[in-house]
Order: structure tokens, then C-alpha cells, then sequence
């Protein structure tokens, strides 16, 4: 469980790669001011796949608190551009697992991909998704994550496989041991193109992530990632971590 933090803004910059060949940058920056945090991502292609494939930029916000129960979120949203068409989706959360959404376009879906009052509940958008497995720190792993990005509802499934020291990962920054798990995924409900055999992470083929401290608090980021596709190895890693002092105007300008 985290604590309440000091007024403080961390900046994380990710590469994932795909068979050696540069693909997307991932840049995060997380503010955290007590016990309030506010967290945007953007994700970009870059290099090759930039220069042969639809354009792409996604973008991402999560805000909320911490409380002596963990978590609780109180907004997710993002924003995603696929050759100059975009979407919008924001996730206001309420209690009970109470989800309110606004879509932009609206969305319409068939009866087949409505995703049930049940499927709903309890959901997180996926960034909110992801920052519920770091803050849980030493406890990220052995859960199940109910993702929806509005159009598609996913349970992630985290199985750890045990702790590696932080020097024999060859993650930069990285402190102590480093939490090691296996992810899958299962479709729930939605909206989706592809067949589920193709959609779904296979048994045999999780993707690896390693989760890693890189500052004082119990936060655990991602360190690295591979998954194994027909095509080529997927890797993800840390490029930089960096943390400052916010300013008085940042802190204040946190969302609650």
C-alpha cells in the first residue's frame, strides 16, 4: 500500500521494440502531493514502424488518492489518434464499483459488443488498470485486473514468478529485488476485430514483465518487458527515470 507522498512530479521514458527494430516510445509523468496522484502517459510510434504503418498517438490520464484501504481512483481517461481519426473516453468512478462514461464519438455498439452492467463493474480504464498493479507494490503480482478502455473489457491476469536482485536485471536505477510476473490476458466483452485466438495471450506464451523500485516509496514501475509473437520478440525498457520537487502551482494544480 502507498502512503502519502511528498509534493513531488517523477518523469519515465519507455521503448518498446519489435525484433530488435525500434517501434513505440511510451513518456509518463506522475505527480504525487500527499495523498492525491495524477498521472498522463503518451504513447508514439517511432523509427521504422513510424515510417510504414498508420499513424499513432495515444494518450492517457489516471487521477485519484490513496487511502488506508490503497487506491481509489476518481478519473481515467484517454485519448487515441489513428491516422489523424480520433477517440475519447473518460471514466468517472463511483461507488460500488460505479462506473460513469462519456464517449466521444458516441459510441454505438451491436448488441454482440455491449459490455454488460456486470462486465462494467469494478472495471478500470487501462491506465488506472496498470497503476493499481504498481501501487500495489510487493503485492503487484497473483491478481486479476479488470481493464476496459471503454469499447473493450479485458481481465489481465498477473501470476508472479519470483524476485530477482535488481544488479542481475540490467534495469538502470533499478534498487533491491525486482518482482518478476507472468501476464495474461481474456477477452470479456466488446468491441473487437480480431479472433479471439489471435486477440488472446496463449498459455504458453505470457508476456514477462519485471517490476522494479527506482525511488524510496513502495511504488513498483515497470523495469523491462518481453512477450514472444509468431513474428518477432517484443522488449520493452527503461530508457529514464527522473524526480524533482514540484512547484507550489503544480501541487496545487493536482487533480483530485
Amino acid at each position: 500500500m502507498v502512503a502519502a507522498q511528498d509534493a513531488r512530479q517523477v518523469d519515465i521514458a519507455y521503448e518498446i521494440t519489435f525484433g530488435g527494430i525500434s517501434g513505440f516510445r511510451i513518456d509518463v509523468t506522475a505527480r504525487f502531493n500527499g495523498s492525491k496522484y495524477d498521472v498522463e502517459t503518451t504513447t508514439y510510434k517511432e523509427g521504422m514502424l513510424k515510417a510504414v504503418t498508420m499513424n499513432y498517438v495515444g494518450r492517457n490520464r489516471a487521477w485519484g488518492g490513496f487511502t488506508t484501504q490503497g487506491a481509489q481512483p476518481t478519473a481515467g481517461s484517454l485519448s487515441i489518434s489513428v491516422d489523424g481519426k480520433p477517440r475519447t473516453w473518460l471514466a468517472q468512478y463511483g461507488a460500488a464499483g460505479f462506473l460513469q462514461e462519456i464517449h466521444t464519438p458516441v459510441w454505438k455498439p451491436t448488441p454482440q459488443q455491449t459490455i454488460s452492467d456486470a462486465d462494467r463493474k469494478d472495471s478500470l480504464d487501462p491506465l488506472t488498470a496498470a497503476l493499481s498493479v504498481g501501487f500495489a507494490g510487493d503485492a503487484a503480482c497473483d491478481k486479476t485486473v479488470r481493464s476496459n478502455d471503454g469499447k473493450r473489457r479485458i481481465d489481465v491476469l498477473f501470476r508472479k514468478v519470483g524476485m530477482e536482485p535488481a544488479s542481475a536485471t540490467g534495469i538502470p536505477g533499478a534498487r533491491g529485488d525486482v518482482l518478476v510476473c507472468e501476464i495474461y490476458t481474456k477477452r470479456v466483452s466488446g468491441e473487437f476485430d480480431e479472433a479471439p485466438k489471435e486477440a488472446e495471450t496463449e498459455r504458453e506464451r505470457p508476456i514477462r514483465i519485471w517490476l522494479a523500485r527506482f525511488d524510496d516509496t513502495q511504488i513498483r514501475y515497470p523495469g523491462k518487458l518481453e512477450a514472444q509473437t509468431l513474428f518477432a520478440t517484443i522488449r520493452g525498457k527503461v530508457l529514464s527515470f527522473r524526480e524533482r520537487p514540484l512547484t507550489p502551482e503544480e501541487a496545487a494544480n493536482i487533480r483530485r
